[in-house]
């Protein structure tokens, strides 16, 4: 059975966020949704998140999982918001407390925050197959990005997370801790097995020489064109060309707040004894 799918395409951070629903029961999930937050002031909106709520609930429709393809480095996650306001399931990758226990460290969060994935109401397990009211998806597991990222097979569709990007933009980087290019490369060439026709979903897309944002392609399209990863690069070589790009990239201007929410399920840090949340900011003296 075929999905519905509507895209939502967030500009500040280039994320696009999803939601796929069955049209006969109305079951939906939303898959990486976006919380509005300015660095600058620390305030967090929910104004990109509402569009998704107000589309939802224009359509009738009942969201039974608001699911994350990995903890995201470049924007804060809405899945906690929308649970509060709509109901239904948070999922991630079961790989998830692998990386809760790197940030953990990083940050020195304190005993209040267990690296197990409780935060979450469902782990995935690679593989794992689930209902979206008659849609049957099924997760698959693609790190590399990340040592937790997976992917979600629905009918002749896949979302790839932070894998893939366009053709003409390329792959993922594999640089955060945990993260592992060969790995990344591994888990490209298992979505792109796929038969030729299936539809690949972006996470996010930079668009370069002005051309408008897009999100949709195929496999046949990525083999043929993929700047990074066409047919004819070898593992080797990607690994040599994912390396070497990997250092000269910058850390994402939201890497710091994003983690230490999306470990979480998209809730924010406790709050102190004055009612506020904060975020913490490891200190680098060299």
């Amino acid at each position: 059975m075929s999905p519905n799918i509507n895209p939502f395409f967030e500009t500040v951070t280039g994320t696009i966020s999803y939601v796929v629903y069955d049209e006969i029961t109305g079951s939906c999930a939303i898959i990486d949704p976006v919380l509005d937050y300015d660095p600058k002031s620390g305030c967090i909106r929910t104004t990109f998140t509402d569009k998704l709520i107000e589309f939802i609930q224009h359509q009738q429709l009942h969201v039974e999982w608001i699911l994350e393809t990995h903890a995201h480095a470049d924007h804060l996650s809405s899945a906690y918001y929308i649970k509060k306001k709509l109901g239904g399931k948070i999922a991630i990758g079961d790989h998830i407390p692998t990386v809760q226990a790197t940030f953990k460290k990083v940050f020195n969060l304190g005993d209040e925050f267990e690296p197990d994935g409780h935060h979450f109401d469902h782990l995935l397990a690679s593989d794992e197959t689930f209902q979206i009211g008659k849609l049957t998806a099924k997760t698959l597991f693609v790190p590399g990005h990340t040592p937790a990222d997976i992917a979600y097979q629905i009918d002749d569709a896949i979302f790839v997370g932070d894998t893939l990007f366009m053709p003409d933009v390329g792959t993922a980087r594999a640089d955060f801790p945990g993260g592992d290019t060969q790995a990344l490369y591994r888990s490209i060439k298992k979505i792109l097995d796929f038969p030729a026709q299936t539809r690949l979903f972006m996470c996010h897309d930079y668009p370069p020489n002005g051309r408008n944002p897009a999100w949709e392609t195929t496999v046949a399209l990525q083999r043929a064109e993929n700047i990074h990863v066409h047919d004819g690069i070898d593992e080797q070589a990607f690994i040599t060309m994912r390396s070497q790009r990997d250092a000269t990239l910058e850390a994402p201007v939201l890497l710091l707040p994003s983690i230490q929410i999306n470990i979480r399920a998209g809730e924010l840090p406790p709050p102190e004894d004055n009612g506020i949340s904060y975020f913490k900011i490891p200190i680098k003296t060299s």
